[in-house]
């Protein structure tokens, strides 16, 4: 896909961009994520005595305890909140790109996808918001949102500003147009499949060119779509995310192969996007913002987008896994508590029935390398050819790695061990918390202890992030005086920006309706 190639022209790089750039840009330079310290991520409440335990002297921290229950890994999907694949019903061309006489039917289709836990769409600025005001939705969004609360299945979407696939219209609507500044876009160093690429935006009316988004009217108005957005979407049970509305290309925070960008230099860009990211946190208290990795190549303040993201506690994405190493290093040793979505288009054809490299289709390398990085999503996208059927050709054709995806993408946390002492009147639990997923927790993991009628015994969180995959993380409950631990439920939920999700267990013993687990003796000792 030529638009994911957009820094391969190392002399656009060196020199070609015509920008000002002084000792008093904030750009954020390339850094190592593992251990960059970011902050402690998001609050945590209650939080819960995560150890150590001991229990002999000198450092007894408990006075004795016995592991009395025991869960093992389930090999089912479990999906909820804060994970998953995700079925795009639109992307770079809107419905144009759902190849149907019956849109209608065909996205319901898609909806329908067995794989599918979240559903995306990317609705342009003038579909959503024609003229200044509430948003009018078009009729195959409010389709979209219909059909999730049908299916019990989210959505997460972003507006673009600059739609270059779009040939009928543009993206921006005509309120703003008419009072906006526009900059043509220039091909100056590009030059072969770069310039070849670059030519069909120029020779789309509605891509060859770029607002000047620090125009005051034009920050007026997104200032007022943002508003609007978040009355609409913001804490809303049918939204998982929002994608932060970038720079450029489909909001993905570059022009390539493009030369020049709308900016007098790249101080005043960095500043314009700071401020119009601010307003999408400002805004969106309540849901996550994902924002792409991409880095700077228009040099326009991405790094700075980025870094603030993560900072916030907001979430991350990428739109291809053959990419820079910048990015996979951003993806691969974010925080544990950040979540990452990682968009990568199967072919919109069959699946090639040819000998692979090394035995494996590039579907399943795709997919074992978007599980290498630990994302939490994964797109079910055929790329400018979305259809149900296409997907469906793709799940029969590599059944296994879809399946293993599926099971495993994101967190998958299980009360491994847990251990029973008793002090006084007094009984108390320790339970280590185990984590199958690829993913460390998208936010922070809340535990409760229920009676069987369902009254709250006690309730506390983990640190951000834990468990993290592969890891045991330890958490003590103490029950109320003269309660035992048998027939006691445990209930997980995720905290993210405030708002409580339901997490099931992703255990194979048996579990309640509510995803909950009763707590009995399941252990045969000294065998």
């Amino acid at each position: 896909m030529r638009r994911r190639d957009f820094l391969k022209s190392g002399a656009m790089l060196a020199g070609g961009l015509n920008l000002a750039v002084g000792k008093a840009e904030g750009m954020v330079r390339a850094h190592n994520w593992n251990d960059y310290n970011f902050g402690s991520g998001p609050e945590v409440h209650d939080r819960l005595n995560q150890g150590p335990f001991p229990q002999y002297e000198p450092d007894a921290a408990i006075p004795s305890d016995e592991v009395v229950m025991a869960t093992t890994p389930s090999d089912d999907p479990v999906p909820h909140y804060g994970k998953g694949l995700v079925t795009y019903i639109t992307a770079d061309m809107g419905t144009e790109e759902i190849k149907s006489g019956n849109i209608p039917q065909a996205i319901e289709d898609l909806v329908k996808f067995s794989l599918g836990d979240v559903l995306y769409i990317r609705p342009t600025w003038r579909e959503v918001q024609p003229k200044p005001g509430p948003l009018q939705l078009p009729d195959y969004v409010k389709q979209v949102f219909e059909l999730s609360r049908k299916y019990n299945k989210r959505v997460g979407l972003r507006v673009q500003m600059s739609a270059p696939d779009h040939t009928h219209s543009a993206a921006l609507p005509d309120f703003v147009l008419e009072r906006v500044p526009k900059v043509d876009l220039v091909l100056n160093n590009a030059s072969g499949e770069d310039r070849k690429a670059g030519q069909r935006f120029i020779d789309n009316p509605h891509s060859k060119y770029q607002p000047r988004f620090d125009d005051p009217f034009f920050q007026s108005a997104f200032a007022d779509l943002v508003g609007s957005m978040a009355a609409e979407f913001n804490g809303s049970p049918h939204v998982e995310f929002i994608d932060t509305f970038m720079y450029g290309f489909w909001g993905e925070g570059h022009t390539w192969p493009f030369s020049n960008n709308p900016f007098p230099d790249y101080q005043t860009a960095e500043r314009t996007w700071t401020k119009m990211l601010e307003v999408q946190l400002e805004h969106f208290t309540k849901t996550p913002l994902l924002t792409n990795t991409q880095p700077d190549f228009s040099r326009v303040g991405n790094s700075e987008l980025l870094d603030r993201t993560v900072r916030s506690n907001n979430w991350i994405r990428s739109d291809t896994i053959f990419i820079e190493n910048e990015q996979i290093e951003a993806l691969s040793n974010r925080p544990p508590w950040i979540g990452a979505l990682l968009e990568q288009g199967l072919p919109g054809k069959p699946p090639d029935t040819q000998p692979s490299d090394d035995g494996v289709s590039p579907a399943e390398n795709m997919i074992a390398h978007v599980m290498d990085i630990g994302a939490n999503y994964w797109s079910l996208w055929n790329f400018h050819n979305i259809s149900a059927q296409n997907l469906q050709r793709y799940y029969a054709a590599y059944p296994e790695w879809f399946n293993r995806i599926h099971r495993r993408i994101g967190f998958r946390v299980r009360p491994s061990f847990i251990w029973s002492y008793e002090t006084g009147s007094y009984t108390g639990l320790i339970v280590g918390f185990a984590n199958d997923g690829i993913a460390g927790v998208p936010g922070v993991l809340r535990v409760t202890v229920e009676s069987e009628d369902g009254r709250q015994l006690v309730s506390g969180c983990l640190d951000a992030g834990y468990p993290l995959p592969g890891k045991i993380r330890q958490a003590q409950f103490v029950l109320p005086a003269g309660v035992k631990w048998q027939g006691t439920k445990l209930r997980a939920e995720i905290e993210v920006k405030g708002m409580r999700y339901p997490v099931p267990w992703a255990c194979r013993q048996k579990l309640n309706e509510d995803g909950s687990l009763t707590l009995r003796g399941n252990l045969r000792h000294g065998v």
